[in-house]
């Protein structure tokens, strides 16, 4: 926007025009200058990976924000966030699902407790043709179906 002698607002057509060069471009840097760009473009795609792939894990466990300034703690925080990364791209490629897509149908799985005059019981809801097929192809032990019985 620019301002016309009048007092009137415009649009600035050439800053507008100059801005649209710039659409879809990013300035990335880095401190070794032996790496080619290509090299600094996959490590930040890289590093945003692994970031989202723990900020998906830290979803799904309800954790807090972690802030750190101690490099032995940044150093933890980045091992988990490739741990995590790894654990998903394993979880995508031997099931052929995306993250998204396990999470969510994993997600549907509860365990819930039954109450009545004869006690109580802890069970797993059913699984899902899908959800046995993501914990066959992860090779992981589906829950029990029940997981406790305490009769009165």
């Amino acid at each position: 926007m620019r301002t016309s002698k009048s007092g009137r607002l415009a649009i600035d057509r050439a800053k507008v025009k100059a801005e649209e060069r710039l659409d879809g471009k990013y300035l990335l840097t880095s401190s070794d200058p032996h790496l080619t760009a290509e090299e600094i473009a996959v490590g930040y795609k890289a590093l945003l990976e692994a970031e989202r792939g723990f900020r998906d894990l830290k979803t799904v466990l309800e954790l807090r924000p972690v802030f750190h300034r101690l490099e032995h703690r940044i150093r933890a925080h980045v091992l988990l966030c490739w741990l995590a990364l790894l654990l998903i791209r394993v979880a995508e490629r031997r099931t052929g699902q995306t993250w998204n897509r396990i999470s969510t149908e994993l997600g549907r799985v509860h365990e819930i407790t039954l109450t009545g005059d004869a006690g109580q019981l802890t069970q797993t809801t059913p699984l899902t043709s899908e959800q046995a097929t993501i914990y066959r192809g992860c090779g992981i032990k589906p829950p029990p179906r029940i997981t406790a019985a305490d009769p009165a």
